[in-house]
């Protein structure tokens, strides 16, 4: 009977997960998705601590404290531009915790049985990998790491040895015998370095698509910690969170128009931080917030395309506000959302739940692209290559073919940035020269203030 109430409560916490999964899928579910999936998880970790045995209430007591704790001041204190790097980071310590359930399983039991032995070592190899990949990722988000590819002398030869060499050292361990144990622990450090030497040479560009997957990796390095103790619902979990990572990665790099080989290769994007565009014989127009003010106020329909800078200003809160009067005004508002803008998966979904836009406001790239064509005015507050027309008419472009927002087609587009330097992706924006741009050169929290307050006035 104890057997069979520990199966049911996995049944149930496994439907938690599922069903909390696909809450998940929509911003005005995600909520209690969440709340479900984690439901499920604190009834799974208490029947496994329960059924094992596993109850040292000091230890626990202990445990609970402090993640808790870290939890707690991270949920509040990480701003919205901390948000993708904090996503990273928990995927490297989802990552390192399977590592570490594998490593223990090992020093407690030995590799095992074929399929225990197999399994374990696809868990550290993952895990491991997840680790110190994520990290690196981390280092590049907040700016501790280059954000441009970082390669090195060599680095098409250090590659595959190592890739070798991790096969290599799962054989071994699967052979058993002698040399089992230093398999295990070669294969452990041979994992960490891979994790670094395969995220570094990717740029800052394509950081989102490495986080979601990372974040797939870190699922399957959970569940293939499950096989390796006989745990059916982290084998369970973490198959959904794999298989979900993966789904999110292909949208992803076909928001890019690439692929994830493409991507891991490396070798592509900046860090964002270059100098100016060299503008040659170009132009562009000016505007200002009390001449905005009025074309704004007396159009019809607005589309708001929100990017990174938004979020680094922390502005979301101000275009609220703008949105709000603009609509007492019977001005449409609404947000296009681009899958890769901002630099994780959803960025910008979160940053405006954020400020209670009202989530029939939001849509995606394919539900809004052919709107663009007879609406009256598009403000693009802090994004740039999801907007750049180069995809879409440059075939010399490194980013022709990724589809983009397509904003130029708009009467009036409005563009707030601080400066002409280039996005992510490291290259010159042709946008900003056309005849129907605005340019709107400010802070984009100053920005959107000014323009609530003319706005008001007008």
């Amino acid at each position: 009977m104890v057997g069979e109430l520990e199966q049911i409560l996995y049944l149930v916490a496994a439907a938690l997960f599922i069903v909390g999964l696909k809450r998940l899928s929509s911003p005005a579910t995600a909520r209690s998705g969440n709340r479900l999936a984690s439901i499920g998880m604190l009834l799974a970790v208490v029947t496994t601590l329960l059924d094992q045995g596993v109850i040292d209430y000091p230890w626990l007591a202990v445990g609970l404290v402090i993640g808790g704790g870290i939890g707690a001041v991270l949920a509040r204190r990480v701003a919205m531009t901390g948000m993708p790097e904090l996503v990273a980071a928990f995927n490297g310590f989802g990552g390192g915790a399977s590592a570490l359930v594998a490593a223990s399983q090992y020093l407690a039991q030995g590799e095992g049985e074929l399929v225990t032995a197999i399994a374990l070592g696809l868990s550290v190899l993952v895990g491991a990998i997840t680790f110190t990949g994520s990290f690196v990722a981390f280092g590049k988000l907040n700016g501790k790491i280059p954000g441009r590819p970082v390669t090195y002398t060599g680095q098409r030869v250090v590659d595959p040895v190592l890739g070798i060499a991790a096969i290599v050292g799962i054989v071994l361990l699967t052979l058993g015998g002698e040399g089992a144990e230093v398999a295990f622990w070669a294969l452990l450090g041979v994992s960490v370095l891979l994790g670094v030497t395969r995220v570094l040479p990717i740029g800052g560009g394509d950081m989102p698509v490495v986080i979601a997957f990372l974040n797939s990796l870190s699922g399957v390095a959970a569940s293939m910690a499950g096989f390796a103790i006989d745990s059916t619902v982290l084998i369970i979990s973490g198959a959904l969170v794999g298989a979900s990572g993966l789904i999110l990665t292909n949208i992803m790099v076909k928001a890019m128009n690439r692929t994830l080989l493409d991507v891991l290769a490396g070798g592509f994007g900046g860090d964002g931080g270059g100098g100016g565009a060299d503008l040659g014989d170009r132009t562009v127009r000016r505007t200002s917030a009390d001449d905005l003010a009025i074309v704004l106020a007396y159009a019809n329909s607005v589309i708001v395309v929100p990017g990174y800078g938004l979020a680094v200003a922390q502005a979301q809160h101000a275009l609220r506000e703008l949105a709000d009067l603009l609509a007492a005004k019977d001005v449409d508002v609404r947000y296009a959302i681009h899958p890769v803008a901002g630099r994780m998966p959803g960025h910008m979904n979160v940053l405006l739940a954020e400020a209670d836009v009202s989530y029939d406001r939001l849509y995606d790239l394919e539900d809004i692209n052919a709107d663009f064509s007879h609406t009256d005015v598009v403000l693009v507050v802090g994004a740039n290559d999801v907007v750049n027309p180069a995809a879409r008419e440059d075939p010399s472009s490194p980013i022709y073919g990724m589809p983009i927002l397509d904003v130029d087609k708009a009467q009036t587009c409005v563009v707030v940035k601080r400066s002409l330097s280039p996005g992510f992706a490291g290259i010159d924006n042709p946008l900003f020269y056309r005849e129907n741009t605005l340019m709107f050169f400010a802070d984009a929290k100053s920005a959107i203030e000014d323009l609530v307050r003319e706005v008001r006035q007008s």
